[in-house]
């Protein structure tokens, strides 16, 4: 943390898990979190998947110009990625996890190590913590893909949750799955069981696959 506190109000070029960049102006930092923003968008990275941070010498010498408008409010000195999320609950985001997707609606529920996330195009879905790899907060008045509100309802999610990833799998046994939005064959499929820290799904051709729940990222029932 304090190896990074020289960088906040300095235009910064951070490389992030799973090869992607994000350039512009670091502003805070927490326990375990960064915020930047970057056009009017404030991108909130947990450290554990910063892999690198410098100083873009290639910008302009002055820093993004900050909107009045708060995105999430929080402490400064209480500043963690827990509470940004529970901060965050009800509020319009952009979330990115995986592959070259990002997604785009709300959190409603924030578990031990997961959070349910309702999406206009994936409806339900349930996110590994640990994946997360920045949240963007909507601003105010401003919907995904302009969709009205009664697309998007708040109450839309009537289930009860375990408290962990893998307890949330096991409910899902004996339904059709997809893991990390389809980008492989293998994650989309009869999901069997979910036990011991992995998940046994029949794919679509009937062959038996195992995966590491540790490695899996998101999942929803089509």
């Amino acid at each position: 943390m304090r190896v990074l506190q020289p960088f906040v109000g300095q235009q910064v070029i951070v490389e992030i898990s799973g090869n992607n960049i994000c350039k512009g102006t670091l502003i805070d930092l927490g326990l375990d979190i960064m915020v930047m923003v970057n056009e009017q968008q404030f991108y909130y990275i947990p450290l554990v998947h910063v892999q690198n941070v410098k100083l873009n010498l290639e910008s302009s010498t002055g820093t993004d110009t900050l909107s009045s408008e708060t995105p999430i409010d929080y402490l400064a000195d209480g500043l963690s990625f827990r509470k940004i999320l529970n901060t965050a609950k009800g509020r319009f985001v952009e979330i990115y996890v995986t592959g070259n997707k990002t997604i785009h609606g709300y959190l409603t529920s924030i578990m031990n190590d997961y959070f349910v996330f309702y999406s206009p195009v994936y409806k339900t879905m349930y996110v590994s913590m640990n994946h997360l790899k920045w949240l963007i907060p909507y601003r105010s008045n401003v919907t995904p893909y302009s969709l009205d509100n009664h697309f998007l309802p708040m109450n839309a999610i009537n289930i009860t949750l375990s408290r962990t990833f893998e307890e949330q799998c096991k409910k899902l046994e004996g339904k059709i799955v997809v893991f990390d939005l389809g980008d492989h064959t293998n994650k989309i499929g009869l999901l069997q069981k979910a036990d011991s820290d992995f998940i046994q799904l029949i794919n679509a051709s009937g062959d038996n696959v195992l995966w590491h729940l540790q490695h899996l990222k998101t999942v929803f029932t089509p």
